[in-house]
């Protein structure tokens, strides 16, 4: 197979996958407008917990593996939440085709995969793109939540975070959810940030 065709049969894959996941997505939040996003939710410990603290929020869970969502799933389901879903999407495509009326309260991106080669740095989930398009459907003052036990990742996040006009760095916020994860339990040490969504951005979803 040449690279046209193997080109052509990718963006026909991709073009059924996004159908497909905002048909789920329509289903999934109708009768919602305010979501709290976890991206990279693993097996769904810390979401699950937060949705029974707060049971007036509907939370949203994304994981690219199955397992994952699977297992989270089963979580939410032992616990009986109505106000908590677990979606298996990449990041980007699931926002590519979240329903326009959507905006998020607050986001947390836990203990994401530090690509630590140089090489792959490029793969980490903290890059101006994503911030930007978090920041078209984040409510005015609402919380991106940002934690890792990877100290140049960290660092590289801090800056780009820093950086974007979109969000502005909140230092003395305090931890709104506090979780111990499997991952975090196994961290020796990790760091923490908080951004704002600055209040000159005008979100999609008004």
């Amino acid at each position: 197979m040449d690279n046209a065709l193997r080109s052509a049969e990718y963006l026909s894959q991709r073009q059924t996958r996004l159908e497909q996941l905002q048909t789920l997505l329509v289903k999934t939040l109708a009768g919602h407008s305010r979501i709290t996003l976890e991206i990279g939710c693993g097996h769904g410990h810390f979401l699950t917990a937060y949705a029974a603290g707060h049971p007036q929020t509907f939370c949203v869970g994304v994981d690219l593996v199955i397992d994952r969502v699977l297992r989270a799933a089963r979580k939410r389901d032992r616990a009986a939440l109505p106000n908590l879903a677990f979606i298996r999407a990449e990041a980007l495509e699931f926002l590519s085709v979240l329903p326009a009326h959507i905006a998020f309260a607050d986001i947390f991106v836990l203990f994401p995969d530090p690509w630590p080669k140089r090489r792959h740095h490029k793969n980490r989930i903290i890059q101006p793109e994503l911030l930007t398009t978090l920041a078209t459907r984040a409510e005015p003052g609402a919380r991106l939540c940002f934690r890792t036990d990877y100290a140049p990742y960290f660092k590289e996040a801090h800056a780009t975070v820093a950086a974007h006009a979109d969000w502005q760095l909140a230092p003395s916020a305090p931890w709104p959810f506090e979780l111990v994860t499997v991952f975090q339990s196994r961290a020796a040490s990790f760091q923490s940030l908080i951004a704002l969504r600055a209040k000159s951005v005008i979100s999609a979803a008004t």
